[in-house]
């Protein structure tokens, strides 16, 4: 066995459930991401905006908080957080939350590109709800938007137009992403709390999020094992929270970041700085990195928060903390440090999302220079990215 085999195995240590033949091999060989060179090459020196990166990689500015979009009317909003893309004719949308109080404003944003990136469009899609942290696309182009807070309710938003409208069946909780398996017709939702949970909401009718199922994960308490779905009695959490109704529900440490692909869905939990891989074909989930398994150090990926993916299948995590940097899995278990920001040590990389066409990567330093909400910076960084 590999030393990050080894290393993947004796985490499980003797709380791990039992395996035998296929199941167990599967388990133990599929490792932790290791340090490796980055497949584009080492970060260059900074660029006019402070940020590193690989050769052929160029970075722009496409909002500010509190500043006027340019080519619009539209005046950005505090404290950019969660986003995504969405095509639009030959043109694509990007949505941004924003991640302050309802008397803030909350709610989220988005910006209207065309062919060429220009910025054509932005305006409001949703306002006066609270802390909107992350959330995540459906297939049928509509936003999810997720309030962090403890009886945080999810809001569809419509980038196309619509009025947005609360998903009660979704569950209260301290909501933190959200992202659609259009093959099991779910959405898996995580939790920001120590002890948070992963779950799953399964509507009554695909398309309709006004009605359905909320169910949460039940595991043990490994790193790797199978698992199975336990539904959620009260999903209005109140007066017990949705976390604890459920016997077994497995607890995460601070819920962050979720995306969706090819019957895996990766989440992220800051509070340990694990990338968790859940395998949904065979209903087993898995480490698919952790800052205290990655041998020789040091880690590269610290303060673990958004992730996306690119149709290449390399995962991009974007950093609460560690040295705001945007850090890259590939499919071959191997981690590398893609971009670095720098002279804003006080702020958090947010919002990680690709255009259609997978050339673009969009994210915001939530504070920016300043450190604070209102100094919040929306990025497009273009290049030869693997699709």
């Amino acid at each position: 066995m590999e030393r990050r085999n080894f290393l993947r195995a004796s985490v499980l240590g003797t709380g791990a459930v039992a395996f035998s033949g296929t199941l167990w091999q599967n388990a133990a060989l599929a490792a932790p991401a290791q340090n490796a060179a980055s497949p584009y090459g080492p970060l260059q020196a900074a660029d006019a905006r402070g940020i590193q990166l690989p050769a052929g990689f160029t970075s722009q500015i496409v909002a500010r908080s509190r500043q006027t979009v340019s080519g619009t009317s539209y005046t950005w909003h505090d404290a950019p957080d969660g986003g995504a893309c969405f095509a639009d004719g030959t043109g694509w949308i990007y949505v941004s939350n924003a991640e302050v109080s309802s008397s803030a404003g909350g709610g989220a944003s988005m910006l209207r590109f065309n062919s060429s990136g220009t910025v054509t469009g932005a305006s409001r899609i949703l306002s006066g709800t609270n802390r909107n942290c992350a959330g995540g696309k459906t297939p049928w182009n509509t936003w999810l938007s997720c309030e962090e807070v403890d009886t945080g309710r999810v809001w569809e938003t419509y980038p196309f137009g619509g009025t947005a409208a609360v998903r009660p069946a979704m569950g209260r909780f301290n909501h933190e992403a959200a992202a659609a398996d259009p093959v099991r017709q779910a959405v898996y939702l995580t939790e920001d709390k120590s002890d948070g949970c992963f779950y799953r909401f399964v509507p009554s009718t695909w398309g309709d999020l006004s009605a359905g199922t909320l169910q949460v994960l039940r595991a043990g308490t490994a790193t790797s094992g199978s698992f199975t779905w336990g539904t959620v009695p009260d999903p209005d959490g109140s007066p017990t929270a949705t976390r604890n109704q459920v016997s077994g529900a497995k607890r995460f440490n601070g819920g962050e970041g979720c995306y969706y692909a090819n019957d895996t869905v990766w989440f992220t939990t800051k509070g340990d700085n694990r990338v968790w891989q859940v395998n949904l074909a065979n209903s087993t989930y898995e480490l698919a990195y952790d800052d205290n398994l990655v041998n020789p150090g040091p880690a590269p990926l610290t303060g673990v928060d958004n992730v996306t993916g690119s149709s290449f299948g390399d995962l991009y995590v974007a950093e609460d903390g560690g040295n705001m940097e945007i850090c890259m899995i590939t499919p071959n278990d191997t981690i590398s440090v893609f971009l670095r920001i720098n002279g804003q040590s006080s702020s958090e990389i947010c919002g990680p999302a690709f255009n259609p066409a997978g050339n673009r990567l969009y994210f915001s330093s939530q504070r920016g220079t300043s450190g604070s909400s209102s100094g919040g910076i929306t990025y497009c960084v273009s290049g030869p990215f693997r699709t």
